[in-house]
């Protein structure tokens, strides 16, 4: 699959899922901006894919900073040019606990990071996708969008909300030429899961790492959807774990 001419714009990009994505779509062809909260650690990112011959960029950004995005998107746009997709995938886990012996002030923080910062981020790729008559939003979701797990509140009240704004998106632009998508990984292993075990709070506590699945499957998704066969799923909230979904994907049904 072929995204070349494409340019992307990762958030979350210099660990875990969001650097398997940077590093897929760099393979696939795209242009690719690495962003994350630390310069050195998106640069890290970014300088592998130019090292296997992709082509990429890399600049600090706080999804939970508006300002932050804003810049991040002009100088995407100045050095690579307008973002033609969009991978949403940023997010925090925490606080993790009882509603009421959590502080709000950290529910704020999670909603957010994880629900307000990919707003703003698509606001501010809208206008010039619209202009071009095309554009890809992938927004990196959770099952917990539907299915609330105790003692992780604000994550799963963010990604309700996340999955809400990708079908608002694509009732509003999806004849525009936009398309949206939600994904849902699954159980992914990255530092999130760790943390998670970390704190022993939720059903997925218990897990080993080799229960887990590798970041590079929801990457590979990532790039399907951001390409011409994602046309057939546009809209949608996917989960990767879907038997269906994995079939088109070509992975293994049974997730094995």
């Amino acid at each position: 699959m072929t995204l070349d001419g494409e340019i992307a714009l990762v958030t979350g990009a210099s660990r875990g899922i969001g650097a398997e994505i940077a590093r897929a779509l760099g393979r696939a062809g795209a242009a690719v901006a690495v962003t994350a909260r630390r310069q050195a650690a998106a640069e890290t990112v970014a300088d592998g894919i130019v090292a296997e011959g992709g082509k990429a960029m890399a600049l600090a950004c706080d999804v939970g900073d508006q300002a932050s995005i804003a810049t991040a998107v002009a100088e995407v746009t100045e050095r690579l040019g307008a973002p033609t997709i969009l991978i949403n995938n940023a997010g925090v886990i925490d606080p993790l606990g009882d509603f009421h012996a959590i502080d709000i002030a950290d529910w704020s923080t999670n909603l957010t990071v994880n629900l307000t910062g990919p707003a703003v981020a698509a606001q501010a790729v809208l206008p010039t996708m619209l202009a071009a008559g095309r554009g890809t939003i992938v927004n990196i979701s959770s099952g917990v969008a539907q299915f609330p797990v105790a003692g992780w509140g604000a994550y799963c009240v963010a990604k309700a909300g996340l999955m809400m704004l990708g079908q608002v998106l694509d009732a509003e632009y999806g004849d525009r030429g936009i398309r949206v998508f939600g994904l849902a990984p699954g159980l992914v292993d990255t530092d999130m899961q760790g943390t998670i075990r970390a704190a022993g709070v939720g059903p997925t506590a218990g897990m080993t790492r080799e229960q887990l699945t590798p970041p590079e499957e929801p990457a590979d998704a990532v790039v399907f959807l951001c390409g011409a066969g994602g046309d057939a799923f546009t809209g949608l909230e996917l989960d990767l774990r879907d038997a269906d979904f994995r079939a088109a994907l070509g992975l293994d049904p049974t997730g094995g």
